[in-house]
């Protein structure tokens, strides 16, 4: 698609596959995940997961051997291809730890990346997979100028690895003002909804909506 090209089904079964080879994800991460308090924030543990995972950057080790600067970008593809099969794996082991009593889910290797991600966190059905597709669809779409898009492209310009500059995005993601107002916005729902009720409303609650 950054090509003006929109990809064929062969290529989505080929990404697929690609990133079920490589969706295992080194013990060490979760070892790291459980030293911090199980009350830590999610994006807390997700950022410090990911900085783990920076342990098996290939574009590091490259970069140390003295890789030429035209063969960069082989090895980040490798790592960020690697962060993107593994990342589902880490965000619904934070989730289980969390929510739901800490144990590990293993993907499963007949569903695409979008369905493991529900799978992983502990909910399979169909009416979930086309849910967790779509959602997560709509913000693959998002714009590119904000705030952790930004800091991963800024921090990446350093020639830090994919890993690190992830990390720091997903810093800037877990602000109130970008990614964090998601659960602001719950918050806000659920407030609502104790105060005038789910509607059926009154014609004056539904104003006091609006105002709202």
């Amino acid at each position: 698609m950054l090509l003006d090209e929109l990809p064929t089904v062969e290529d989505v079964q080929y990404l697929t596959n690609e990133w079920t080879k490589r969706n295992k994800v080194p013990g060490h991460v979760f070892d790291v995940i459980n030293a911090l308090p199980p009350t830590s924030k999610p994006m807390t543990q997700f950022s410090t997961g990911i900085m783990a995972m920076a342990t098996e950057s290939l574009f590091q080790k490259a970069y140390r051997e003295g890789v030429p600067k035209d063969e960069y970008w082989d090895t980040t593809y490798e790592d960020v291809m690697n962060l993107i099969a593994q990342l589902p794996t880490i965000a619904a082991y934070i989730y289980r730890r969390n929510y739901q009593g800490g144990d590990i889910i293993p993907p499963n290797p007949k569903l695409d990346w979008a369905a493991n991600f529900a799978h992983m966190m502990g909910y399979d059905s169909e009416e979930v997979y086309r849910l967790f597709r779509l959602y997560l669809f709509l913000h693959a779409d998002h714009e590119g100028g904000n705030v952790s898009a930004h800091t991963t492209h800024l921090v990446s310009s350093a020639l830090s690895n994919p890993f690190y500059a992830y990390a720091a995005g997903m810093t800037g993601l877990a602000g109130p003002l970008h990614g964090y107002a998601n659960q602001e916005v719950i918050r806000w729902i659920k407030g609502m909804l104790e105060e005038i009720g789910p509607c059926g409303c009154a014609d004056d609650e539904k104003k006091k909506l609006r105002i709202m």
